[in-house]
């Protein structure tokens, strides 16, 4: 099995290569920018493949001199060790040659919008969802990331209702895809007098952002509502009519943006908000294993519904997915999120091998 993956990676690696080299296929750029393309991103997989027939070598050379027999004990033994180190290291190799023609989600490359929301819990759910905008936003900077809120819903004793914001950088989406789903905090709130544990949620989702040419909006398909902002803000923000509300008829979807003090800012942010949700239903609907994406990602906010909890009096946090608890609660709300994405990288990975004909 494996060998016809590698003869096949080299096959079209082969084939990009020479059609690059075609006189035809190089007087039509768009052309050559498509098959570079595929060059590129199979250039991995073709080293891996070259890597192998040298272990594959390696080992079956250990293994005839083996056979043949007639070696002192030391070379013998040298001779062993050789075959044990192939074996691993082709072993290894054949690992990732499967990860590495796994069908990649093209998503996963884009900007990112991320929507938190305050759940069950009243105002000690709306302050979570605060804590959980600053470790997500904190977790894209350590990224490298640029983030951009777009807007904000703000609730009392500085929580949040809801928050949305960009997060720009080539793969942003697929570092935060997996913070998308309920996440629960069990803790006394500011708000408790008797000292008793409250339990609380908040929802995420997170979006890959899409451009014009990948989801178009006809002008007539959206009614666009101006109206004055209300909530913190300068005073330009507050008495000009400079909030805007999209509503997409079809789907009824409505997106609401008020943070700028331009009417043309607020209304350019909604519209990028708008798409990546329309994105996503799209993309939803395409693919049954994962139907109502975006629903499915943040439940309804219940208590009972939850991917992580975060245990404030046993300074745990535990994602429920893979059953993975870490006890560095406070540097994991500073946006120490490393360990949970790996972990949950490498079982997306395993589920995919078991399922994937390779």
């Amino acid at each position: 099995m494996i060998e016809r993956l590698v003869k096949e990676i080299e096959e079209k690696y082969g084939a990009l290569t020479a059609e690059l080299s075609d006189p035809v296929v190089f007087s039509d750029p768009s052309r050559v920018a498509e098959v570079s393309k595929v060059r590129s991103d199979l250039e991995d997989a073709h080293r891996l493949a070259a890597a192998w027939h040298v272990a594959k070598l390696n080992l079956d050379e250990a293994e005839a001199l083996l056979d043949e027999g007639g070696l002192d004990p030391d070379m013998k033994d040298f001779v062993a060790g050789e075959k044990t180190v192939a074996r691993e290291r082709l072993d290894d190799l054949e690992q990732q040659l499967r990860f590495e023609v796994l069908q990649k989600d093209p998503r996963d490359e884009k900007n990112a919008i991320v929507e938190i929301r305050a759940g069950a819990g009243g105002d000690e759910a709306a302050l979570f969802a605060a804590e959980l905008q600053r470790m997500l936003m904190r977790y894209a900077e350590h990224l490298r990331f640029k983030t951009e809120t777009l807007s904000t819903t703000e609730a009392s004793l500085s929580g949040i209702k809801e928050v949305i914001f960009e997060v720009k950088g080539k793969g942003a989406f697929g570092m935060l895809k997996y913070e998308s789903g309920v996440h629960r905090v069990q803790r006394v709130p500011v708000t408790e007098s008797t000292g008793r544990i409250h339990t609380s949620t908040a929802t995420v989702a997170v979006l890959p952002e899409v451009e014009d040419v990948e989801v178009h909006i006809e002008p007539n398909e959206v009614r666009v509502d101006v109206y004055r902002s209300t909530g913190p803000g300068g005073q330009s923000v507050n008495t000009t009519d400079s909030a805007v509300r999209l509503t997409h008829i079809p789907t009824g979807l409505v997106v609401s943006c008020q943070d700028e003090k331009s009417q043309l800012q607020n209304k350019e942010r909604a519209f990028r908000i708008l798409r990546a949700r329309l994105y996503d239903m799209a993309q939803s609907a395409q693919d049954a294993e994962q139907a109502e994406r975006r629903r499915s990602q943040v439940g309804t906010g219940d208590r009972s519904q939850k991917i992580r909890t975060y245990n404030f009096p046993q300074g745990r946090v535990t994602d429920h997915r893979i059953g993975l608890t870490s006890h560095r609660l406070e540097s994991i709300l500073q946006g120490d999120l490393d360990e949970f994405r790996e972990a949950l990288q490498a079982n997306e990975r395993a589920e995919q091998l078991a399922t994937a004909e390779i």
